[in-house]
């Protein structure tokens, strides 16, 4: 009965459809299989679009969030929840925030991650586990990730968070969501089936990590994070990095390499802490003053 209902259930959503324009790609030459693919993704972004109030909704909440001490954290399983963790795990490096500042969980842990443990999902008590493990609190927002919209691993997760007090947003890749219905702010974006039916790594992953960066990203910008379009709290933890932070002082500030180089010393290797020495003509503590006093936004700063 139970595998039944997942059928008639399936039958309604978009990402199971058949996909008429995909409908030959097995006989095909490969370069019309490539040709129906991307057209195909080009097809997402601007579904996407269609999605831009209610995400601007989500970033606002979230930013709000964490302007009050609390975590954005990421829940889904498979495809989902794996960008939900690439997601958490690239904003450290490259906004140089807390690795507890957002957090990526998927269904069946770390070892998920590499392989797959496709019925972890079913069970709705492992998403609640899950966000227990990691001590969730009213203060945080959870974004459930979930291409189908119906998974229950994300639908405890989002249960437990609103219990709790938490803010909640679901992400789906079809309209009319389960998921939409256990959270605060929905985000459904239909891009259409997908080219092998059923195969949601495809179009909705696309969907999912577009999504996703725009909600990170955007709120880093909003958290003063970038100055102008430059990362300007990257952390110089590798050779790249460095290299990269010394070009960021450079295109804020025109100065030269050898410029750029001394005041990221002076600043401890803190790009945004280097601009404002530079811009504003000020010490190392001067700086760190400063931008104390604007909550770290270049742009504050008088």
């Amino acid at each position: 009965m139970q595998q039944e209902q997942i059928l008639a259930q399936l039958k309604t959503l978009t990402t199971e459809n058949i996909n008429p324009n995909s409908s030959n790609i097995d006989i095909v030459p490969t370069l019309e299989k490539l040709k129906i693919i991307n057209q195909e993704d080009q097809k997402v972004a601007l579904a996407i679009e269609e999605e831009l109030p209610s995400i601007a909704t989500a970033v606002d909440a979230i930013t709000a969030a964490m302007k009050n001490g609390g975590r954005l954290v990421y829940i889904g399983a498979g495809t989902s929840g794996r960008l939900g963790v690439l997601d958490a795990v690239e904003c450290p490096p490259t906004y140089g925030v807390d690795y507890n500042t957002v957090v990526g969980l998927i269904a069946g842990g770390e070892k998920a991650f590499i392989q797959a443990q496709e019925g972890v999902e079913d069970r709705a008590e492992l998403g609640v586990e899950d966000l227990k493990q990691i001590n969730l609190t009213s203060y945080d927002i959870v974004c459930g990730i979930a291409a189908s919209g119906r998974t229950p691993y994300v639908i405890g997760g989002l249960d437990y968070a609103r219990s709790l007090g938490c803010k909640t947003i679901a992400v789906a890749c079809n309209k009319n969501s389960v998921i939409g219905d256990h959270a605060d702010i929905r985000i459904e974006v239909s891009a259409g089936a997908e080219v092998i039916s059923g195969s949601t790594r495809m179009k909705a992953g696309t969907t999912q990590k577009l999504i996703l960066n725009m909600l990170s990203t955007t709120t880093m910008i909003n958290l003063g994070k970038v100055y102008k379009n430059l990362m300007v709290d990257v952390k110089t933890s590798n050779a790249k990095l460095e290299a990269r932070a010394k070009k960021i002082i450079m295109e804020a500030t025109e100065v030269d390499y050898a410029t750029a180089e001394k005041f990221l010393k002076l600043a401890n290797n803190h790009v945004k802490t280097a601009i404002v020495m530079i811009i504003n003509n000020l010490s190392f503590e001067q700086a760190r003053e400063k931008l104390s006093a604007s909550s770290g936004v270049i742009r504050d700063i008088q």
